[in-house]
């Protein structure tokens, strides 16, 4: 049988177009290819009816990020990339039996992932039996039933392992892990394991709550906005209103981070056009083009000046921390010819970023996976967290911690219980609730679940939603390892690498989507998310379903729940109305007081945050914390470069909607590498010559071939290029030290060229 068997993505070929880097972020360009998207793959109708509910308090929440929506919300409340994937969920259902009939696995993955996504949506239920080089057809029931069969019949219950992606609502997420533990496990690895783990885990150890600060309207009463390792215009275009609309109040922002991005230069709101405004807005008052990894560097950078002739805030760092002697003691061990070489930064430069920290009175820390997927992925945040505290800026109006989380909901699944190393306070209450005994030994998290696949301790995997094999660094060995496992199920809607490289028997499930309405025995049904300033909403979906085959994600986990263990909980309950998942729900988290209540007030209901609320820290002393770090070695080979991963415009994770990075100005083609231009003229490169990539870790060489080199602005010795393309070259033991989190923003790499053919502009 023809088949790729390391499970990378095909070589693209396609011709590549470049044009001149944006310098305005969002305006007409984005209300235009809004619209392309959505009639191109809704019509007209249906695109306005459905991006009129986007994001509306009786509307479905977007499943484009979990930026949180104001207070007062317009008729578009939703961004470009809302619209696309609003669109993108909306496809026809094409993908059926006579495609699978049409298309053998063996010629699907030959197929580019824009091609597998641009197929429409998954129409029913299919199963890949072992040996077959087809998919075809499966009812639901047996669908179930075999796959009960297969976790009943394994030796151990540590032998399944059980992922979620961040779409998944809280009312399924809350039942999925509900299951999986009653069946004797806390093997639930998911998406934030990849991302935010590290914030998660340094913000824990050093404030006693694993989540941000900050409301959305203490943007408004910000004096300092620091926006760092973040490209809020592609991955979170509603960020940039909040950000213009803090600028127009008075507040500078400083932008770190090693790429410029448009989107925190200038941007136009579309919106804006309607009034007559046709201004743009600076958003940047500072751009620090960091090198990679150099973050802490300047960091300590900042704060030794600060120590030597800034205004700290004594009393809050008396009466609310702890460390802060051997914090500052710390630092004199740092000289400034290693943080000026670390960071890439001058002293000048530094000493102005901190002239702006220490005028505010007032200042938000943003950031997203520019430093959380490094080895020192937990310390660079509580570097962030130590900046902070000098100021007092935590727990103060207009001040705090605000990680940008992606998914739409990754902050809820966590909340209600996605999480292989629960704690001890979080298990007794989810007993409580569910009146059954919880494992208390630590599951598998992505990285450990590839290593349990690789080594064949992996019966079932289950996927709810995402993509696991592009979403996961090291493919070759990530496909290995699923090849190892005796079935794979995924629950999707849309189709993608991970239903090609499966294990010996496949299934495939499709699932509701965020847009689609809900109707069950006790009629029409609403979920819940959690967005990333920690405000629980409504989302109800308001357009027909693709396929009359298709059930929610909540269904499916009870039937499952029916068949595995029909008298733990009260499972068909559940499927019929999800008030009762949520009144189980209330009994077993802390903060869900009143669920079904609150949260059908207009704006939700905001969770509990004892440092935001009321400047009290869960921590063991009572009070935050100062961290110490020693900076990380950022030393590589000689005429070696570090690598990191980043989207494209028209990208969502792994979903590619298009091939167009507008911002970038690169069309056509994703298989490219970011240089700077000075480094490519020592190596005598030219735009669009080819290269060859190897990644260095540990005496072990991964090989990537046939990359378009595109001169960019970039640091020195540093490089970018997209993924899932460029995940084959990350270590799967490279992660971040406490976190696990692969190390996707440093991956020391070598270049080599050969003969190969330059491609031309179309």
């Amino acid at each position: 049988m023809k088949e790729m068997r390391d499970g990378t993505t095909p070589p693209d070929t396609a011709g590549l177009r470049l044009s001149k880097v944006k310098t305005t972020a969002a305006g007409i360009p984005a209300a235009v290819s809004s619209l392309n998207h959505g009639i191109r793959k809704m019509g007209l109708t249906k695109t306005v009816r459905t991006l009129l509910m986007v994001n509306q308090k009786e509307g479905f929440d977007c499943p484009g990020c979990a930026w949180p929506d104001p207070e007062h919300r317009t008729s578009f409340e939703f961004c470009e990339n809302g619209a696309k994937a609003v669109a993108d969920e909306a496809m026809k259902a094409k993908v059926n039996a006579s495609f699978f009939q049409k298309h053998p696995i063996s010629d699907l993955l030959e197929q580019s992932d824009f091609w597998l996504n641009s197929q429409g949506r998954i129409a029913q239920p299919m199963i890949r039996k072992s040996g077959s080089n087809h998919y075809q057809p499966i009812d639901w029931d047996d669908a179930f039933d075999l796959i009960s069969e297969h976790i009943q019949t394994m030796n151990h219950p540590e032998r399944g392992v059980y992922y979620t992606s961040g779409r998944t609502s809280n009312e399924a997420a809350f039942l999925y892990q509900a299951l999986v533990r009653a069946l004797g496990s806390n093997n639930m690895p998911d998406c934030s394991n990849m991302c935010h783990e590290s914030s998660g885990k340094a913000l824990t150890q050093t404030i006693g709550i694993g989540k941000g600060t900050v409301h959305l309207d203490d943007f408004n009463h910000a004096d300092l906005i620091l926006v760092i390792g973040q490209n809020p215009g592609t991955n979170h275009p509603r960020m940039l209103t909040a950000l213009r609309d803090a600028k127009k109040k008075g507040a500078k922002i400083i932008s770190i981070n090693p790429l410029p991005e448009t989107g925190l230069q200038r941007f136009k709101h579309p919106q804006d056009y309607m009034n007559a405004d046709f201004q743009t807005t600076q958003l940047a008052d500072i751009f620090v083009p960091v090198r990679i990894g150099g973050d802490a560097a300047l960091l300590k950078g900042i704060m030794k000046i600060l120590l030597e002739s800034g205004t700290l805030d004594r009393s809050f760092i008396d009466t609310k921390t702890i460390g802060f002697d051997k914090f500052r003691e710390s630092l004199e061990n740092h000289t400034w010819d290693q943080i000026v070489h670390d960071s890439g930064i001058e002293r000048a430069i530094i000493e102005e970023i901190a002239s702006y920290c220490d005028e505010s009175n007032a200042t938000i820390a943003c950031w997203a996976m520019g430093l959380t997927q490094h080895r020192n992925g937990v310390a660079v945040i509580q570097e962030v967290v130590n900046l902070l505290l000098l100021g007092g800026h935590i727990g103060r109006k207009g001040a705090g911690v605000c990680p940008v989380r992606g998914h739409s909901n990754v902050q809820g699944d966590r909340t209600v219980g996605i999480w292989e190393a629960p704690s001890e306070s979080f298990i007794e209450k989810l007993e409580e609730g569910l009146n059954f005994s919880i494992p208390r030994k630590h599951g598998y998290d992505v990285v450990h679940a590839i290593h349990a696949m690789e080594q064949g301790n992996v019966d079932v995997f289950i996927s709810m939603g995402g993509n696991f094999l592009s979403a996961t660094p090291d493919t070759r060995r990530t496909a290995s390892g699923l090849r190892n496992v005796g079935l794979t199920v995924q629950i999707s809607t849309k189709l993608n690498r991970s239903h090609l490289i499966t294990g010996k028997t496949a299934i495939i499930l499709p699932v509701l989507g965020r847009t689609e309405i809900d109707i069950q025995e006790s009629g029409e049904q609403f979920v819940t998310v959690e967005n990333s300033m920690g405000v629980v909403h409504r989302s109800k979906g308001n357009t027909k379903p693709v396929s009359i085959n298709l059930i929610s994600e909540p269904f499916l986990v009870a039937q499952l729940g029916v068949r595995l263990c029909p008298d733990v909980l009260p499972w068909r309950e559940y499927m019929r109305n999800y008030d009762n998942i949520r009144d189980l729900m209330e009994r077993s988290l802390h903060g869900f007081d009143d669920y079904n209540h609150r949260v059908r007030a207009p704006n939700g209901f905001l969770l509990p945050n004892p440092p935001r609320d009321s400047c009290e820290f869960d921590t063991d002393s009572g009070k935050a914390s100062f961290t110490v770090h020693s900076l990380p070695d950022v030393k590589v080979e000689s005429n070696h470069f570090v690598l990191m991963t980043i989207r494209s415009h028209d990208q969502y994770n792994t979903t590619i909607y298009g091939l167009h990075d507008r911002y970038r100005g690169v069309h056509g083609n994703r298989r490219i590498v970011f240089m700077n231009a000075l480094d490519m003229s020592e190596r005598n490169l030219k735009t669009r010559d080819i290269v060859h990539m190897k990644s260095h870790f540990n005496g072990t060489i991964r090989e990537s071939n046939n990359w378009i080199v595109v001169p960019y602005e970039i640091p020195r010795g540093n490089l970018a290029a997209y993924f899932p393309e460029a995940n084959e070259l990350v270590p799967l033991e490279s992660t971040a030290h406490i976190s696990n989190t692969p190390t996707s923003k440093w991956i020391e790499v070598s270049l080599s060229t050969s003969e190969a053919s330059i491609l031309e502009e179309e």
